[in-house]
């Protein structure tokens, strides 16, 4: 992973010797949108040129620089309409064609968009999208594009509209100002490495997860009113995975929150090897906000709250595994191997373990 993310530093470099920083999106660590308008004529000044091939010539040029710096070969899907045509052209054409680039206009869309076989090719159209399409009679993306856009709404709320468009090449997205959903709320998942059997494993897990989160929680300066548990089976078990949450009273306490995910946990479960685990924390405040009861140990929980910000700080100058639980040492433990992990495709998001 890290000799990934080395190479997909120079490939950005790269980008940047023919788009300015504005113009360039990062899109995911393997993808990005790049706005080449300005550097077209830039390049090819030449007016016997058109736009289309032009655009070619250039993108040619970053896959030629690409291959030269780092050895890698690059698939290039580009469109002089919108980004989410180039990006459909890169997933469903450039990476089949001997230049390994494809162009996709608005002329393209009956015959390329609306050819596309199944509905999950369709960036933005999952799984349960599609079988919630299927239930509208909807299995191709020419029935989508086709279809009631009012009834699509109905079903899926300004989603289906947005589906709609998509499958009828409409994309209003900019490079230069991307949508940034609102996050409500904070989460974790990961799969293990192997099938978790006996309860106590998959709880000692489950308690390490709502460590970090918690973390994550103060770090903000946030407290949760309720906590999401998500429990997935493994497939020898051929049974429902877990999905449940319950409101709390406010708090960013690693003891109290662990001790939620437990209970709720424990209502939940009866048997079966675990593979994957996942802990949300949403309904988030301020952690100025605080309310106690007449039986709450005000003077306990000032304790506490002083204990994990001494921790916090600590494992902050000196790493996460400076301070450890002394389960971390047990076998089926997963906190210190996560904090070791780079990036977050192994861990599900490693924040508040680095």
């Amino acid at each position: 992973m890290e000799a990934y993310i080395e190479e997909n530093i120079k490939i950005q470099s790269i980008f940047q010797n023919y788009a300015s920083s504005e113009d360039i999106l990062p899109y995911s660590i393997d993808e990005a949108f790049l706005d080449l308008t300005g550097s077209l004529n830039y390049f090819y000044p030449q007016k016997d040129l058109d736009r289309k091939e032009k655009l070619d010539r250039l993108s040619r040029d970053i896959q030629k620089e690409i291959w030269s710096e780092t050895g890698i070969y690059s698939t290039v899907g580009m469109s002089n309409a919108n980004p989410l045509l180039a990006k459909l052209a890169l997933d469903i054409e450039a990476k089949h064609t001997k230049t390994m680039r494809a162009n996709w206009s608005y002329e393209d869309v009956e015959s390329k968009v609306w050819a596309i076989r199944r509905l999950t090719d369709f960036w933005g159209i999952g799984r349960r999208t599609a079988k919630r399409l299927n239930k509208l009679g909807i299995f191709s993306i020419k029935q989508l594009a086709q279809a009631n856009p009012d009834r699509l709404k109905k079903e899926f709320g300004v989603i289906g509209v947005q589906l709609w468009f998509h499958a009828n090449g409409v994309d209003e997205s900019d490079v230069h100002d991307p949508f940034h959903p609102q996050s409500h709320g904070i989460g974790n998942s990961q799969i293990l490495p192997k099938d978790y059997e006996r309860q106590e494993d998959i709880e000692l897990v489950l308690r390490e997860m709502a460590e970090q989160v918690a973390i994550r929680l103060r770090r903000r300066h946030k407290k949760a009113a309720c906590i999401g548990l998500y429990v997935g089976f493994s497939k020898k078990e051929k049974r429902k995975s877990i999905a449940c949450q319950k409101k709390i009273e406010p708090s960013q306490l690693t003891r109290v929150l662990s001790d939620h995910v437990i209970t709720l946990f424990r209502q939940k479960y009866q048997a079966g090897a675990v593979r994957q685990i996942a802990i949300r924390y949403d309904n988030l405040v301020d952690d100025v906000y605080q309310s106690f009861s007449l039986f709450d140990d005000t003077e306990k929980i000032e304790k506490q709250e002083k204990l994990e910000s001494t921790v916090d700080r600590i494992r902050e100058k000196f790493g996460f595994v400076s301070l450890q639980k002394g389960s971390s040492l047990l076998e089926n433990s997963r906190s210190v191997a996560r904090s070791k992990l780079v990036g977050g495709h192994s861990a599900g998001g490693l924040d508040g373990l680095k």
